[in-house]
């Protein structure tokens, strides 16, 4: 049994295929003088097996997983065709006259530390392609054949170092059953796609490619973190039992669409569904969200990286949502590119703290060549429905303004051409900097609707990485100020007459839900399996009473003292907010 991070809940059972490679064993052995000729050789044909391994691999790649997976062969292949990298080993199987694998070995080593050492960081990662080639070149000499990608089939976990968002999304969608990583966390692109494509995922798995090797039958368990190697057969059946009790659990929930959202006193709360992929909205009807209040686009992104999707690409993937959930509103967030991987390879940029950099709007103004076409597929998409533009990062009102005036200027773009398109298309932004919130009653004034990205909000406000483990106990949903930035917000659109919603995590806690009611939101954006759950806990409060609560708690002075008065309150209710998610 391993154990790791709960990434993506879940239970996966399958046999296992790994993409990270086999380690082999390096030696350093003498070689004859009058050898050393013959071992270049058998270094040069084990060059030569390995690039036709790695062609073969590429192309199947390509056919069955699309060329995102691809490009990571194609990479490789660089390496391995470079003169130099192969240069600088024959020097040292000669200047030393060592045996190939150790020269292959402690060249590479050098390489990889030489990368690390670089500021640039697309460079670094030079170093973990040098690292997969010596491993595959090493495991030639070996004599050890490379695995075909064509076992890639459904039903298998895939065992790997790491996996990228474009990888995640392409085996995901090509039918894999899990994922178990020696990396991982629960806040990355590649958790997030797991969690959306429903795969069970466990991170943090330290040498799970060394543990587990192809064809062995493991179990992945999401919800513990851990994954079990060679599972006896009682085993097998409890976790089979557990698979089967969360299909039961999904089938309840699900007969919960019907059911109109409101409080036990009649008022209304809507829940809409947070979705990466357009796949999801299917799922987000068949559990009665009211629509989407949250697409994030950015992912259209990731899976065509390094590229951007065209114009027609977006157009048609947002015609496709405003149909699957029509009549409901669908709300498109513009890019929210960030990170440095991101940040470089859309903009070559290399910035230091990129979360804190040009991101979300700040990106989209900068460089507003880039962003044109999104602006001119979303007009257009939303002739077809419902369609919301919501820009992330807002952080001042001069910045809504000078995006109005790009907005413009598509529009006209479009009139000119004569292109069917919607003259006006609602404009909202994510309250989700603290500077947003605290001129929220201006801000309300220039846009349609507010939408509090409280994961954002909460780790900018307190300062707190929630992915750092030093400081992931400050990560406070319930301190006093994040309470008062909320009420603050929604006072400032009720105000102004415009909609509110939330769609952070915050929103899909049901212990939270009430409290939130309380503050005055009646409109909550989750995850597409939260709906069930909220629409069942919802219809057991009465608004008046968290609104009382609600009020008390803006005097608490801090985030223990809330929680503990919500538990109170909570117990007091008779409100079971386990019970509403079982």
């Amino acid at each position: 049994m391993l154990e790791g991070l709960p990434v993506a809940p879940g239970i996966a059972i399958g046999h296992a295929v790994s993409i990270g490679g086999q380690r082999v064993e390096v030696y350093r052995l003498p070689v004859p003088p009058e050898r050393v000729d013959d071992e270049i050789e058998r270094l040069r044909q084990a060059v030569r097996a390995a690039a036709e391994d790695l062609q073969t691999t590429r192309q199947k790649a390509h056919q069955q997983l699309g060329k995102e997976l691809a490009s990571i062969f194609e990479a490789h292949l660089l390496v391995l065709e470079d003169s130099g990298f192969l240069g600088e080993i024959e020097e040292r199987i000669r200047g030393q006259k060592v045996n190939a694998e150790w020269a292959v070995h402690e060249i590479s080593e050098e390489l990889q530390r030489r990368f690390e050492r670089f500021e640039v960081e697309h460079l670094r990662e030079r170093s973990e392609d040098v690292r997969d080639v010596a491993q595959h070149l090493l495991s030639r000499l070996a004599g050890i054949q490379s695995r075909d990608l064509a076992e890639i089939s459904e039903g298998v976990v895939i065992v790997a170092e790491d996996l990228v968002p474009s990888e995640a999304i392409r085996l995901g969608r090509h039918g894999v059953a899990g994922f178990a990583l020696e990396r991982g966390g629960q806040t990355s692109h590649t958790a997030i796609i797991a969690r959306s494509l429903h795969i069970p995922l466990v991170g943090g798995l330290a040498g799970v490619t060394s543990e587990i090797t192809d064809a062995d039958l493991v179990v992945v368990d999401g919800n513990a973190g851990r994954v079990v190697l060679h599972p006896t057969q009682s085993a097998l059946k409890r976790y089979r039992r557990i698979e089967a009790r969360e299909l039961r659990r999904e089938t309840r929930l699900r007969r919960t669409r019907r059911l109109v959202s409101k409080t036990r006193d009649g008022q209304p709360v809507e829940l809409l569904a947070n979705i990466e992929l357009p796949e999801e909205a299917e799922e987000a009807r068949s559990y009665g969200a009211a629509g989407i209040g949250l697409y994030r686009s950015e992912f259209l992104f990731i899976e065509k990286s390094p590229e951007l999707p065209s114009e027609e690409e977006q157009y048609e993937t947002y015609r496709r949502l405003l149909k699957e959930v029509a009549p409901h509103p669908v709300v498109v967030r513009t890019f929210d590119l960030g990170g440095r991987k991101l940040a470089r390879e859309v903009l070559d940029t290399r910035e230091e703290n990129p979360v804190m950099g040009l991101r979300g709007i700040r990106l989209t103004l900068a460089r507003s060549e880039i962003f044109h076409y999104q602006l001119r597929a979303l007009c257009r998409a939303a002739a077809h429905g419902d369609l919301r533009i919501l820009l992330p990062m807002v952080s001042a009102v001069e910045e809504v303004r000078q995006f109005r005036e790009m907005l413009d200027r598509a529009l006209r773009e479009l009139g000119r051409e004569r292109r069917r398109h919607v003259k006006e298309i609602p404009l909202g932004v994510m309250i989700e900097v603290p500077s947003a919130a605290m001129v929220a009653d201006s801000l309300a004034r220039e846009v349609d609707f507010f939408s509090i990205g409280t994961n954002d909000l909460i780790q900018y406000a307190m300062a707190v990485d929630r992915g750092n483990e030093h400081v992931a106990y400050l990560y406070r949903p319930l301190h006093p100020g994040i309470l008062r930035m909320i009420r603050f917000t929604v006072d400032g659109a009720r105000e102004a007459g415009i909609g509110v919603s939330l769609c952070g995590e915050m929103g899909a806690q049901p212990r939270y839900a009430p409290l939130l009611v309380g503050l005055g939101l009646r409109s909550l954006s989750v995850v597409p399996r939260s709906v069930p759950v909220l629409k069942r806990l919802l219809r057991q409060i009465d608004a008046p009473f968290w609104e009382r609560a609600a009020s008390e708690c803006l005097e608490l002075h801090t985030a223990e003292e809330v929680e503990s008065f919500v538990e109170e309150r909570l117990t007091d209710a008779g409100i079971d907010t386990e019970g509403a998610a079982a």
